[in-house]
Order: structure tokens, then C-alpha cells, then sequence
């Protein structure tokens, strides 16, 4: 499926809806503007497995060139709007694009690389004008509106938050089908297990160059739904968008739902949110009492999926699933869940260890980098793959993360696993944000540190050191206790709520 599928019964209704400007594009002007981009980057030289960059902030035009590359067989590559001209260089550079597409509200970036990116042919900046870039709209609007016969399937090839290290393209090989055939998981997910269909209405509050906004946005067009973007995350404008145009669907990260819970009490009661059906969330482990507090305000209408860029394997659970097992991320759907010990020896089940997913095939490899790819997979298994996480799995399959293997703490000679310490922390009425990380120590090697940004009108200071420190001891182990607890105004974390420790 693809959103040219619904012209015939929907030619005039949204397929995006921009929250803040109102700008609305119908399918019919989603299709016409794809087709018209996608003959304009063919007229430029560009064939089916070729490299197409876009440097893009929030804004309906993304979807124009989404569409284009996949009906074009080419990879399309976003790139984070947020790093600088040298970091947007190396993905462009790493990626093989021959052509990029800037946002002029990114002119500034876009202008900077030019010089640094030597090996793109063709450069378009819309929305407005950038030196040394073609103009999109100008060489768009001069292509033809009618489809070419051949329309093979792109591909995203999207790159990694690179909380832990430089980004790692994620390279999948390109389907072999038409845009119209079947075939895609992420579209096919959203219609089967959260019923997305032309009557949806799909609140993206997030990114467009992270996977999961993308993708989810793309796989509600595909299947005739609304998408309505939000150009930047803002707790209760997301509760007003809810209400205003009757939100069926949505997905968020933890981050965001804290924010929302601590709104004032009066604040999140002025807001219908009645006609949420489904809430998803994924990306970053999802506190207990956070969920727990979301359910309870939103009713049972939670999913959660564990799942990452690469799509090695998915996971999901709804609402009452949950409540029976706390914590957990659910059964896998995509995949095996093998967890094994540092040499690659499957572990009991109730012991943490790495998580592998195990597939038929290697569902990825690492774009450029053959030592990550092989990195990335089981010693003895090459189709099974990890992105890093660490858990374990209880008697009936249900998955439950502990960390990451890059987060541990040795203390002492203790294995310690941040996570736990940090969820506990954010249940804390005083605390916004929270992140453990182990600091150097001459006597245990590390000390566990937390990092705290305690919420607005409160005081980082020893009493709520003190605090904090109190409210931990009934609820954690004596030896995971922080020595230190350092406040800061804010954390490093991407805008999809991953938290970048290695910056702290």
C-alpha cells in the first residue's frame, strides 16, 4: 500500500495536517508532488539503489520526497537537523548520497556542506533559497503528474542516535516489489495489531529523521490515515492537539509522558483526550510508576513495542498484558528472543544477559562497516543480531530489559545496571529528569553518580540530595546507591528521549 492506493475514495481529505502552521496536503496533492519530485531527481541521474540525503525540520514537505524515494528504488537517508555541519557531513558522505535536499530553514548548514560534502552531484534546498542548491519546488512543478510505469520500492536507510558512540547507518536490502505491492512490516503491523485504517487519526509529536516517527507516519498514509505532525514537542499543546482534531492514534516516548504528568493537575483535566483509542510508546525504557500513572489517566489504551533502527526484531504488549507482568516489553512478533552471557552461551531463563534476536536471514548490516556488522552478531549464529541491550525473559517468553551493555557500572566488582536506579529516581515528585552513570573511583574502580534535573521551582541542592538518597534506600539494593548526586538544568538527550550518556 502506498497513499496513491486511497485517490479513488479519499482524493480530497489529509494525508498530513502541520500542527502549528494548519498548512493541510491532501492525498491527491501527496501524490501529484511525489510523482513530480521523484521524475525531477530521475531527470537528474538518479536510479534505483542510488543514495538521497535530506536535511529537513518538521514539515509536510518531507513526506513530498519520502514518497519520491520509494517509488524511485532509491535510499533515503534523513539526517539529524540538530548536529552540526561536520556531523551532517559525515552521514551525508558515509551514506554514498548523490543528491540532498536541505530545508531552507537550514540554510545556514546547508550553505557550510557544500565544501564538505564533495561527492554529492545534486543539491535542492525548498521553501526558500540556499547558494549552490538547485530549487526544489521550481524543477518539481515543471515534471510531469503522472506516475512512471516502473515504480520500484525504496528503502530508508537511517542512522543511529549515536547515544553510544558515531552514528551507524543501517542499511536493509531494497525490496523487490512495486510501491503498490505488499510487503512492508511497518505498515502491515499498524493495520493488524493497532487497526490503522482510513479513519485514523495519527499524532506524531516527534522528529521526522528518527525510525519510528517516519515510519509510522508513512504506514499511517499507506493506509489512508491522518498524519498530524507536531514541528516541535510541547506537553500540553500535544493534550490541545488531542482534543482539536480528535486523535485516534499516537505514539511517544517516556520522556514525553512525564512532561505531560507533571503538568498541573487543573491543566491536564482541561483536555478531552476521549477519543485516543491506541497511546504507543517505545525507544526508551518506560518507567513502572510512569506507565502505571499514564493508564491510569488514559485508560487501558497503552501498547508498547521493543524494537530498534535496525528492525533485527520486535516486540509488543498491550495494556492488560502489562498489568499482569509490570515492566516488561512484551512477546516477540519479529524474530526469536535468545539471551546470552558475555560468550555467547544462552542463558536460564530469569538470568540477564544480551539480547539476541534470532532471524532466517541477517536482517542488516552496518553501512561501511563490516566490524560493527560483525559485531553485531552472535559468535556462533551470524542471523542472530543485538543492538547492545541487555535483559532477560521470564518462563512464559515475556521480555524484560535491564540496560544497556555499554551503561553497566563495575563497582567493587559488582555488575550494576543504571536503569533500575534511574526509574526509581524519576518516581521522585522533585525530579524531571534522571541518569546514573559510573564515575572514575581509586578505591571501587567506579562510583555510582546520579545526575539529576529536578523540576521547575525546585532547588538542586544538599536537602534534596538528602532526599533523593532517602527516597532510594527502601527501594534499591544498599549497594546501588549513588555516592553522589550531581543536579544539572537539563540532560542530554536526543529529541526522541534517549539519553546520551557518554556526554555526561
Amino acid at each position: 500500500m502506498y497513499p496513491g492506493a486511497h485517490l479513488s475514495t479519499r482524493p480530497h481529505d489529509p494525508a498530513v495536517i502541520m500542527a502549528d502552521s494548519g498548512e493541510t496536503v491532501t492525498f491527491t496533492q501527496l501524490e501529484t508532488r511525489s510523482v513530480q519530485i521523484a521524475r525531477a531527481l530521475a531527470e537528474r541521474g538518479l536510479r534505483p539503489g542510488d543514495h538521497l540525503a535530506v536535511l529537513a525540520t518538521n514539515t509536510a514537505r518531507v513526506f513530498d520526497i519520502y514518497w519520491a524515494a520509494m517509488r524511485s528504488g532509491l535510499y533515503l537517508t534523513m539526517v539529524n537537523w540538530h548536529l552540526t555541519a561536520a556531523e551532517s557531513a559525515y552521514i551525508v558522505t558515509d551514506c554514498g548520497a548523490k543528491a540532498l535536499i536541505v530545508d531552507a530553514a537550514l540554510a545556514d548548514v546547508g550553505a557550510e556542506l557544500i565544501p564538505l560534502t564533495p561527492g554529492v552531484e545534486t543539491r535542492f534546498a525548498y521553501s526558500g533559497p540556499i547558494e549552490g542548491h538547485e530549487d526544489l519546488d521550481a524543477a518539481a512543478a515543471v515534471q510531469p503528474t503522472e506516475p512512471p510505469t516502473d515504480q520500484p520500492r525504496g528503502a530508508d536507510m537511517l542512522y543511529s542516535s549515536g547515544t553510544t558512540g558515531r552514528p551507524k547507518g543501517i542499511k536493509p536490502e531494497l525490496p523487490n516489489r512495486q510501491i503498490g505491492e505488499p510487503g512492508d512490516t511497518m505498515t502491515a503491523m499498524n493495520s493488524s495489531v493497532w487497526g490503522v485504517g482510513p479513519d485514523t487519526v495519527y499524532l506524531s509529536p516527534a522528529p521526522l529523521y528518527h525510525a519510528a516517527p517516519l515510519r509510522t507516519c508513512a504506514s499511517v498514509q499507506a493506509l489512508g490515515g491522518t498524519v498530524v505532525v507536531m514541528e516541535r514537542f510541547d506537553a500540553e499543546r500535544a493534550l490541545a492537539l488531542i482534543e482539536e482534531h480528535r486523535i485516534t492514534y499516537s505514539q511517544w516516548v517516556p520522556t514525553m509522558f512525564v512532561r505531560m504528568l507533571r503538568l498541573p493537575e487543573e491543566v491536564r483535566a482541561r483536555y478531552d483526550t476521549s477519543s485516543l483509542k491506541v497511546a504507543v510508546h517505545a525507544a526508551a525504557p518506560c518507567p513502572v510508576d510512569v506507565k502505571r500513572a499514564m493508564i491510569d489517566w488514559w485508560g487501558p489504551i497503552l501498547s508498547e513495542y521493543y524494537s530498534s533502527t535496525e528492525l533485527n526484531g520486535l516486540t509488543i504488549v498491550d495494556t492488560p498484558e502489562w498489568l499482569e507482568h509490570p515492566g516488561t516489553v512484551g512477546r516477540a512478533v519479529l524474530g526469536t528472543i535468545q539471551v546470552c552471557d558475555p560468550a555467547g552461551a544462552e542463558v536460564p531463563t530469569g538470568t540477564i544477559g544480551t539480547i539476541y534476536f534470532e532471524r532466517d536471514t541477517l536482517p542488516f548490516e552496518y553501512h561501511n562497516d563490516p566490524e560493527k556488522t560483525r559485531a553485531a552478531q552472535h559468535p556462533d549464529h551470524p542471523t542472530w543480531t543485538t543492538t547492545g541491550d541487555v535483559g532477560y525473559v521470564d518462563d512464559e517468553g515475556h521480555l524484560f530489559l535491564t540496560d544497556r551493555d555499554s551503561f553497566l557500572i563495575i563497582s567493587g566488582g559488582v555488575n550494576i545496571y543504571p536503569r533500575e536506579i534511574e526509574d526509581a529516581l524519576l518516581a521522585h515528585p522533585s525530579v524531571l529528569d534522571a541518569a546514573v552513570i559510573g564515575l572514575p573511583d581509586p578505591d571501587l574502580g567506579e562510583r555510582v553518580t546520579a545526575v539529576v534535573q529536578p523540576v521547575e521551582g525546585q532547588s538542586g541542592d544538599a536537602d534534596l540530595a538528602d532526599a533523593l538518597l532517602e527516597h532510594l534506600r527502601p527501594r534499591i539494593a544498599k549497594f546501588k546507591l549513588p555516592r553522589e548526586v550531581i543536579f544539572r538544568d537539563t540532560l542530554p538527550r536526543t529529541p526522541t528521549g534517549k539519553l546520551v550518556k557518554r556526554n555526561l
